[in-house]
C-alpha cells in the first residue's frame, strides 16, 4: 500500500509540475480544505473498482436485512420532510420496465431539492445545475437493496471555495442526503 501511495504522490507531483504553467497551480490553491483527502478517497475507490468512475464518485450503503423497499422509501422521505429537502419527483424505473414487458430488479430514483440552495449554487457556478436535483437511488443487487447517491464531498471540497453562507447551506443538503441514506438503510423514521 505504501508503494501505491508513493506512486500516487509522484504522479500528482509530476502532473502539477507539468501543468503549473497552465493555471493548474492557481486553481489548486483555490480549493476548499479537505480537497486532497476527498480526491484521494475518490482515486482509491476508482482504482479498486478497476476504473469505474460511477462507482468511485458515489456513496453506497447496503440496506439491512428485513428492511423492505417501502421502509426505505418512507425513511428517506421522512428525513427530507424533517430537514426541509423537498421530494421533487420519483422515477420507479423498474416498474416502467415491467410495464414494457422487461423483467427488472428494483431501480427506484428519488429526486430532492432545496430551491433556495439550488439557486445559490447555480449563481455560484451555472455548471452546478448539472447536479440538480440531488438524487437518491434504491437499487436491487444480488445481495439485496442498496442505496446510492453522489458523493457530495466532491462538489463541496474538490471545487473552488464557496462563500461561507453557500458552503453552510450546501453542507446542510449534503448532511441531509447522508442521513437519508443512513436511515433509509435501517428503515428508521
Amino acid at each position: 500500500m505504501k508503494l501505491a501511495n508513493f506512486f500516487k504522490a509522484a504522479l500528482l507531483t509530476a502532473g502539477l509540475a507539468t501543468l503549473s504553467g497552465c493555471g493548474t497551480m492557481n486553481a489548486a490553491t483555490n480549493l476548499e480544505d479537505g480537497a486532497w483527502t476527498t480526491f484521494n478517497q475518490v482515486w482509491d475507490k476508482w482504482v479498486a473498482s478497476e476504473g469505474d468512475i460511477a462507482d468511485a464518485t458515489m456513496w453506497e450503503i447496503k440496506v439491512e436485512e428485513g428492511v423492505t423497499f417501502e421502509d426505505v422509501v418512507d425513511a428517506i422521505n421522512a428525513v427530507g420532510i424533517n430537514r426541509n429537502l423537498k421530494n421533487v419527483g420519483e422515477l420507479p424505473l423498474s416498474e416502467e420496465l415491467k410495464a414494457r414487458g422487461i423483467e427488472s430488479k428494483t431501480i427506484h430514483v428519488m429526486s430532492f431539492c432545496n430551491p433556495e440552495t439550488a439557486r445559490k449554487m447555480v449563481d455560484f457556478s451555472p455548471a452546478m445545475g448539472g447536479f440538480l436535483p440531488c438524487r437518491v437511488n434504491i437499487i436491487e443487487e444480488e445481495d439485496g437493496l442498496h442505496i446510492y447517491s453522489m458523493n457530495m464531498d466532491m462538489a463541496i471540497e474538490m471545487g473552488k471555495k464557496m462563500p461561507p453562507e453557500l458552503k453552510e447551506a450546501t453542507m446542510q443538503v449534503r448532511d441531509t442526503i447522508w442521513e437519508m441514506m443512513q436511515k433509509g438503510a435501517k428503515g428508521e423514521f
